[in-house]
C-alpha cells in the first residue's frame, strides 16, 4: 500500500501544514471511523463537532474550521477536492493488464507504442492504434483501425469497434460498448429495413465511462464525447449524440439519437432525453428528468415526481386523470365571467 509523509502531502496539495509533518499516511477515512495512520477531511462545518472525537493522524479543513482541531490538520481551500487529490496519491487500484498475455491476440498489422499491456484472451485487430501505456483488460476487443490515446486504459470485456477513436488518459470499465451500432431503420410496409452506421465515435481525453455503457456510433456524422466527460454506468449514449466539455451523466441515463449537449452540464441518474434537441451549457437535470423539448437558458430543471406515500399517490393520479375534464370547466367559467363583464 502507498504511504506518504503529512508534509510531502501538504507539499503536493498546496496546503498549509499545522502539526508533525513526519507523521505517516496510508489511508483516508471517514471522521467517524478513521484511526492513526489514516488523513480524513471535513467539508461541512456542520460536522465540526465531530472534530473533538476524531481518531485520524490528520484531518484536512478550511481555514475557519481550524481552531476546532486538537490535532494535526493541513488546511485547504477545498477539503472535498483534497480527499480527492490525497485518494489518487495513496491510489491502490491494480492494473488493467501486465505486460502482453501469451493468449492475447494481437494482429500483425496492429501498432503498439511503449510499455502497452494487453490481458489475458483479449483481441486487438489489424490496424489498431494503442499509445504508450496503454492497459487493455482481460477479454477485451479493440476493433480494426481503431485508436487508443496514450496511457488509455480498458477493464476487462470492453468492446471497442472497428474505426473508434478514444483520445488519451481515459478510463472504459468493464462490459462497456463503443461503437456498436445505431438504432437507425427504415420501414418498408411494416418490415423493418437496416441503415448501415458508417460513422463512428470519437472520444476526446480524460473521459471516463462507467461499467456496461453503451455508446452507438454514428449513422452518417461521428457520436462525439468531448475532453473531460464522465459518464456512470448502464447509460445509453444513441447514434450521433454530441456532449460537451467536462459534462456529468449519471446512471442509467438514456438519451436519444442526435442529441447535442453543451459543456459543463449535470445530468442526474435515471433521465431521459429526446432525440434531436439541444441543451445549452451549464444546465443541470435533476434525476429522473424527462427532457423532450430543446433547453436554451443555463440553470436547474426537474420533471421527476417526487415519491409520496400509496394512497397520496393514488388520489394525485385519479386527479391528475381528471385534468382535461378539469381544464375545460375552467375555460368555461372564464367564458362566463368575460360575458358577464
Amino acid at each position: 500500500m502507498a504511504s506518504i509523509t503529512l508534509a510531502e502531502l501538504a507539499e503536493k496539495l498546496g496546503a498549509e501544514l499545522h502539526g508533525d509533518g513526519t507523521v505517516v499516511i496510508s489511508s483516508i477515512a471517514g471522521m467517524d471511523k478513521a484511526a492513526d495512520g489514516q488523513i480524513t477531511f471535513l467539508s461541512s462545518s456542520k460536522y465540526r463537532k465531530h472534530l473533538a472525537q476524531c481518531q485520524a493522524s490528520a484531518v484536512m479543513v478550511k481555514e475557519a474550521d481550524l481552531a476546532y482541531c486538537s490535532g494535526n490538520a493541513l488546511v485547504v481551500k477545498d477539503p472535498y477536492l483534497g480527499y480527492a487529490l490525497t485518494a489518487q496519491l495513496l491510489d491502490s487500484t491494480p492494473r488493467c493488464a501486465t505486460d502482453i498475455a501469451p493468449s492475447a491476440y494481437v494482429s500483425p498489422s496492429a501498432i503498439l507504442g511503449e510499455g502497452v499491456s494487453i490481458g489475458h484472451n483479449a483481441v486487438i485487430e489489424e490496424g489498431a492504434e494503442l499509445g504508450d501505456h496503454v492497459q487493455v483488460g482481460a477479454g477485451s476487443f479493440v476493433g480494426k483501425n481503431a485508436k487508443l490515446g496514450a496511457n488509455t486504459k480498458l477493464w476487462a470485456n470492453v468492446s471497442v469497434y472497428h474505426g473508434v477513436q478514444i483520445g488519451a488518459s481515459c478510463l472504459v470499465q468493464s462490459g462497456t460498448v463503443i461503437g456498436s451500432d445505431g438504432f437507425g431503420y427504415a420501414n418498408d410496409k411494416g418490415r423493418w429495413v437496416k441503415i448501415p452506421q458508417v460513422g463512428t465515435v470519437v472520444i476526446g481525453d480524460r473521459v471516463e465511462i462507467g461499467a456496461c455503457t453503451t455508446i452507438d456510433r454514428g449513422a452518417l456524422d461521428d457520436t462525439i464525447i468531448s475532453d473531460g466527460v464522465i459518464i456512470d454506468n448502464l447509460c445509453q449514449i444513441a447514434h450521433n449524440v454530441q456532449i460537451g466539455e467536462n459534462t456529468a451523466i449519471a446512471g442509467a441515463t438514456v438519451m436519444a439519437g442526435s442529441t447535442k449537449i453543451g459543456k459543463h452540464c449535470i445530468i442526474g441518474g435515471a433521465c431521459v432525453l429526446n432525440g434531436h434537441i439541444e441543451i445549452t451549457d451549464g444546465v443541470t437535470i435533476t434525476g429522473m428528468g424527462m427532457v423532450m423539448r430543446p433547453i436554451t437558458e443555463p440553470g436547474m430543471y426537474s420533471s421527476g415526481i417526487p415519491l409520496q406515500a400509496n394512497r397520496d399517490w393514488r388520489k394525485t393520479a385519479a386527479r391528475v386523470m381528471k385534468i382535461e375534464d378539469m381544464h375545460k370547466r375552467l375555460k368555461a367559467v372564464e367564458k362566463q365571467l368575460e360575458d358577464s363583464e
